[in-house]
């Protein structure tokens, strides 16, 4: 209680220092100057301002789609290769087996094809 009236007694005391002050001069468009700076402030704050935490969530949801989508062309394509070989191995199937008789040759014409060995014997003695 003693602090109370401590603390009422200084504010007493400051309101007649307060009082005593002469007022202080003030130039005839002070509220003009007011009015102005507070137009101003309102002017900066209506500026539109890069706000990345107000972007972040479509970002987001941006970046969720495109991982979406190309996770779906992806499966849509591993989906195509499948049918296509499908379809390959499907019509590979329904030829008939070639016969033994083709195949009887099969080493003299793979012999053919590959290319013959110069004889190093006779090229030596050509020399």
């Amino acid at each position: 209680m003693n602090n109370e009236l401590s603390d009422l007694k200084f504010e007493a005391r400051l309101t007649e220092a307060l009082a005593k002050l002469p007022d202080a001069p003030v130039p005839s468009n002070f509220t003009a100057r007011v009015m102005q700076a507070i137009d101003l402030e309102e002017a900066r704050s209506r500026k539109w301002k890069f706000n990345f935490h107000a972007l972040l969530p479509r970002i987001a949801v941006a970046t969720v789609a495109i991982v979406f989508a190309s996770l779906a062309f992806h499966q849509h394509e591993i989906s195509s290769q499948r049918r296509s070989i499908a379809a390959s191995v499907a019509l590979v199937a329904g030829q008939p087996a070639p016969s033994v008789d083709a195949l009887k040759n099969f080493d003299a014409i793979q012999r053919m094809s590959q290319p013959a060995h110069a004889d190093d014997e006779l090229l030596a003695l050509l020399q």
